[in-house]
């Protein structure tokens, strides 16, 4: 690891205090790798960006590891960030720089939502769980793949438990919102209602949850509600971080799902990469997208 450095891409927060605790996460990652030279940046609502981040990574650096550390690839994570790359491999011709994944919805994240969930009904004192309902509460993005990502863990989690209402919400972008599941859960009877908010770190969306949440409390009063938090520094996100670092997921010259997609590339030749483009999968791309995805970028205006 002493000619590689380690780069982890957050998506960046208006909310300064989202950044910091990314920030805090790096150093506390550092600590536990005494070893590894590990930087930071974020895509946007921050001060070092990505071009920027990855001029950093590559100096003295012979290899440059890139971590998307975001939960779903959507239009950040499958565009601007292997745009991002491309650039910073013209400018630094001797630095091989690879991308992981993102850290994405499996079996390691499953478990920290578990874990948050086990948390919240122990706050209720272990009601029946068949009268509380469950509501796994995501950003939301335009990129369908990005939210069927997330349905996928509301099933895991209804798989894994005994309760009858395990329901998908979104802050913005995307349908339906937190008010609309809770009152279909409201109406079939349920008692008390755990909401589990999919987000590593706080931002300007965690404090409009924890206000929309007390308001439904005081619109329901017959209903208990128990809130989870973001979940960053749980050791499972660690853990998730060290076995890409580890080689897993890291062969070599490995690529992000959009990097080198010539789906990506034939957009931005015909100059689609903007705010209002839609990329559009075929069925014989085979990067691991959910094919007939749209990807675009209004997603933004729902990101902390």
């Amino acid at each position: 690891m002493n000619d590689t450095a380690i780069l982890l891409v957050g998506h960046g927060s208006r909310n300064r205090e989202g950044n910091k605790e990314i920030l805090h996460f790096a150093a506390q990652w550092r600590d536990r790798h005494p070893g590894w030279r590990i930087e930071t940046c974020f895509i946007e609502h921050a001060e070092v960006l990505l071009d920027e981040g990855l001029d950093r990574a590559a100096l003295g650096a012979r290899h440059v590891v890139t971590i998307p550390f975001i939960l779903n690839a959507a239009g950040h994570v499958k565009m601007e960030l292997p745009a991002a790359i491309e650039r910073a491999r013209q400018r630094h011709p001797g630095v091989a720089f690879a991308c992981a994944r993102h850290l994405g919805m499996g079996r390691e994240i499953f478990t920290v939502l578990k874990g948050q969930l086990d948390r919240l009904l122990k706050q209720l004192d272990m009601p029946d769980p068949r009268t509380t309902g469950v509501v796994l509460l995501g950003r939301g993005s335009s990129d369908a793949g990005a939210n069927g990502e997330l349905a996928k863990m509301a099933r895991w989690l209804f798989e894994d438990g005994d309760h009858e209402l395990v329901d998908l919400a979104f802050t913005g972008v995307t349908w339906p919102r937190l008010e609309t599941v809770v009152q279909r859960q409201a109406r079939l009877g349920m008692t008390q209602i755990c909401v589990v908010p999919v987000y590593l770190f706080t931002g300007v969306l965690m404090e409009r949850i924890k206000a929309q949440v007390a308001r439904l409390q005081r619109q329901y009063p017959q209903i208990a509600f128990a809130l989870g938090t973001h979940f960053g520094f749980d050791k499972g996100i660690f853990d998730l971080l060290d076995a890409k670092v580890g080689g897993q997921e890291l062969p070599e010259g490995a690529l992000l799902e959009c990097d080198g997609c010539k789906y990506r590339l034939a957009a931005e030749a015909e100059h689609l990469h903007d705010h209002s483009h839609t990329h559009v999968h075929h069925t014989d791309h085979d990067h691991g997208h959910h094919h007939g995805s749209v990807h675009g970028h209004a997603h933004e205006h729902a990101h902390a």
